[in-house]
């Protein structure tokens, strides 16, 4: 099975209320009609985020299928084609990112009432090979990360091999994606020595000369 990851900027002069209300509600409604959706999940930031600005993305859109044959089917229907006439409404395309990704669950567990969600858009190191990254990624920093003992969940979705074929580079290079009982929860986590080792490892495998881009979300399940 695959991810498709659809990462999501509203349409300019449009609030962030009725974006994520035109998202939920009518959006949700055209979307349900694609054929062989497994799941699908809309992630919405939290309001408290733009206080300091605007944020990289307003949300992700995750749909589950059961392979890139599915996609490319789906792709071709009516339903697809309203989905897409439908985004014009709300979404600024000109901004949106799709990953297609292989999800890896490096911490199982229960998603909490209430939670909140975080998502960090992943970019890999300047020059090192995209396996190499991933396999590191997954094997060697996974598992320092979810020592941090007030992560619930903890899921990373890596940009599948073709995505790079002929040269090609994605947008980012995945989602790591953890699930916490609340902000304050999130911001105990910092002061760990766990969240320390964490953020020490990453120059090992990710371009840290940038700031690495993250929102806090909720979680909203429309298709389970």
């Amino acid at each position: 099975m695959i991810k498709a990851i659809t990462c999501i900027k509203r349409k300019p002069g449009m609030t962030v209320e009725d974006f994520q209300a035109y998202w939920r509600g009518e959006h949700a409604a055209v979307v349900t009609q694609l054929p062989s959706i497994r799941r699908y999940i809309q992630s919405h930031a939290l309001l408290g985020g733009y206080r300091k600005g605007e944020l990289p993305y307003d949300g992700i859109a995750e749909i589950w299928v059961d392979d890139v044959a599915a996609l490319r089917t789906m792709a071709g229907t009516e339903a697809y084609a309203a989905v897409q006439a439908d985004e014009e409404n709300f979404i600024d395309r000109s901004k949106m990112a799709l990953l297609l990704t292989q999800e890896h669950v490096i911490k199982d567990g229960p998603i909490p009432d209430g939670a909140v969600k975080n998502i960090e858009f992943v970019p890999r190191k300047t020059g090192m090979d995209v396996a190499a990254f991933q396999a590191y990624w997954r094997d060697v920093h996974g598992p320092i990360a979810a020592r941090i003992e007030v992560i619930r969940r903890y899921v990373q979705s890596h940009v599948l091999l073709g995505g790079y074929r002929d040269g090609r580079e994605p947008p980012i290079d995945g989602c790591a994606i953890t699930w916490f009982d609340s902000v304050a929860a999130m911001r105990q986590s910092a002061q760990s020595e766990a969240y320390d080792r964490t953020r020490e490892d990453e120059p090992n495998f990710l371009n840290t000369k940038t700031e690495i881009d993250f929102i806090i979300t909720t979680e909203h399940v429309i298709v389970a």
